[in-house]
């Protein structure tokens, strides 16, 4: 069986001259040939090459015409001592392989196949996804080391071969802020969603390089943020379809990956295409009497995965009635009730929209604890942890009422969770008036931040805030850049309200920010937010044509007033908001003042 993706008929095509053209769907990868940042000579007849980043490729050597003999290449993701560890933590990437210098003939130079991220499916796991033959094994590296080139070796000798997706588009999006660690925080978040399409679908890492439905939906969610295109995360979609994983929250982000192409795209035709299909990601097996999901003990010990690496579970109790999967379970009605009205799926729609309900009844009365104000880890347990919390904070699902007491709560206890939980976190934290708390936290010293992975020289985010949280990490992570979307969606504010950014809202969460700006990509063209806070809240807004925006602006002290393009406009304050009583569209200025 072909486990190669679409992109790899493509490059198919091309080299075979032509014939069958390549399938509509293909969300191709492409080589991009990079110089390198910086030669060093490290030692007799030992040359350190640095291509800046780190991106996933082999290399291409064109020596000059007097250049031969043989030379020892040394791939690395890490350096140790000035040199390239030989002897990485954890599945940090590190290869060697030996090559014939022919004097003026380029030669591509790739490292050797990794056996488990080129290996099919077994009854252990989905198959990897392979990159197409014809372009050499590739791996992730930033830096080279040569052994025994003869001479100088100068830049137009050397040259990166990155995989990268063929469509991908560096000024698509942008994001600048008044602090400089969030702007570094963006750029590495950015350019790890650009790094990690050299698959052409979303993949884990490069330890497995095998789609996992959780990993695809943060990867999503960030790649609609810094790029316009669409259909990598549909191949993805599709993949998973074929070759769903194990746990059981990672069926309900299958329904979330489709909600999120709707709004995104608004195509209700791909979505009917996938509509039966989504129906089995429900957890609808697993119900119980009372509109709850119930674990078996073989869910409760594998398959009910609450966070990953397990260490970052934040002492969890599993019970048969589980607070996150439930919350998941409830999250993925909702969103299927959306979809199934946006079908016309009447019968379903309200199948759907009734289920939730009764489920949100028994999820309230059965597993929050009205007396500490927070959720239980499930029916029986008495610890709340993080996760019991973020998650229904996340969702939508905690009470009005104690909304603000549960985010108070997540707040205070700091990032007690992993990379993958913190996407959940920051959401519910945004959503809830703690934009400052989650600012803070993607920012903080110590080892559990985007900051720790800066200050630590990443240039793709991490599976795990460090090593010592999962040993076996590896160094290129999609799931570990959540704020390449949330950037985006709080600090700039721009979400979409209707199927296919028909309808946009802008709500600016400044946390203690002076000023921000930045592009977002979107189907109808991109939205450019510019917004600074002193005194007043400014905010410059251009949308494209055929979207309009409800605007909602931060409060600031003593400020009564709205003006839109300097004249006053009717607004209420709800709250720490002020909201515009009338959308907007194309070229607008709004300020409180």
């Amino acid at each position: 069986m072909n486990h190669t993706p679409c992109f790899a008929l493509v490059a198919a095509a091309l080299l075979l001259g032509g014939g069958l053209p390549p399938p509509a769907s293909a969300a191709p990868a492409r080589l991009v040939e990079q110089a390198p940042a910086a030669i060093t000579n490290i030692a007799p007849e030992v040359i350190l090459v640095d291509f800046g980043r780190v991106a996933f490729g082999n290399l291409k050597l064109s020596p000059p015409s007097n250049a031969t003999g043989g030379i020892t290449v040394h791939f690395g993701e890490a350096l140790a001592n000035g040199r390239i560890d030989r002897k990485p933590p954890g599945t940090v990437r590190y290869a060697v392989t030996n090559a014939a210098l022919k004097a003026g003939r380029a030669l591509v130079i790739a490292p050797p196949p990794d056996k488990r991220n080129t290996e099919g499916q077994t009854d252990k796991h989905p198959p990897a996804v392979r990159t197409p033959p014809e372009w050499g094994v590739v791996l992730p590296f930033r830096w080279v080391e040569i052994e025994g080139w003869p001479g100088e070796l100068r830049a137009t000798h050397i040259h990166r071969r990155a995989a990268f997706a063929a469509t991908w588009d560096d000024d698509a999006a942008s994001f600048h802020c008044s602090d400089v660690m969030l702007n570094r925080i963006w750029e590495l978040c950015r350019y790890s969603i650009k790094a990690t399409t050299f698959a052409g679908v979303y993949v884990d890492g490069d330890r497995e390089r095998i789609p996992y439905e959780a990993d695809a939906y943060l990867n999503q969610l960030s790649h609609y943020y810094t790029d316009s295109d669409k259909q990598m995360a549909r191949d993805t979609f599709d993949w998973l379809m074929k070759h769903p994983t194990w746990p059981s929250e990672w069926a309900p982000h299958m329904v979330f990956m489709a909600h999120a192409d709707w709004m995104h795209t608004g195509d209700t035709q791909w979505l009917a295409a996938r509509y039966e299909a989504l129906k089995a990601k429900l957890l609808l097996d697993r119900v119980g009497p009372g509109g709850l999901v119930r674990s078996a003990e073989r869910h409760m010990k594998r398959e009910d995965i609450v966070d990953w690496p397990q260490k970052e579970r934040d002492g969890y109790v599993f019970t048969p009635v589980n607070t996150v999967v439930n919350a998941f379970h409830l999250r993925a009605l909702a969103l299927m009730s959306e979809m199934a009205r946006a079908l016309r799926r009447d019968a379903d729609a309200a199948d759907f929209a009734a289920r939730e309900r009764q489920t949100r009844a028994a999820f309230q009365k059965e597993l929050f604890d009205g007396a500490r104000g927070l959720y239980r880890d499930g029916a029986g347990a008495d610890h709340a942890s993080l996760h019991a919390n973020l998650f229904p904070l996340a969702f939508g699902l905690v009470p009005e009422a104690d909304r603000a007491r549960v985010a108070d709560w997540l707040a205070n206890r700091g990032m007690k969770c992993s990379v993958y939980a913190a996407q959940y976190l920051l959401e519910g934290l945004f959503e809830n008036g703690q934009s400052k708390a989650a600012l803070e936290l993607m920012i903080a010293p110590g080892d559990r931040s985007w900051r720790h992975m800066i200050e630590s020289g990443a240039t793709i985010t991490w599976e795990a805030w460090d090593l010592k949280y999962k040993p076996n990490q590896d160094w290129n992570h999609a799931w570990g850049a959540a704020p390449a979307n949330l950037l985006p969606r709080y600090v700039l504010g721009v979400q979409p309200l209707a199927p296919g950014w028909r309808q946009a809202l802008v709500r600016p969460q400044p946390g203690a920010l002076a000023f921000a700006r930045g592009k977002i990509p979107t189907l109808l063209g991109p939205v450019l937010v510019d917004w600074a806070r002193d005194r007043t809240f400014t905010l410059s807004l251009t949308l494209p044509k055929g979207m309009t925006a409800r605007v909602e602006l931060p409060a600031v002290d003593g400020a009564r007033q709205v003006l839109l393009n300097r004249q006053p406009a009717a607004a209420k304050q709800a709250g720490r908001r002020w909201i515009l009583a009338n959308e907007v569209s194309g070229q607008v200025t709004v300020e409180l003042k």
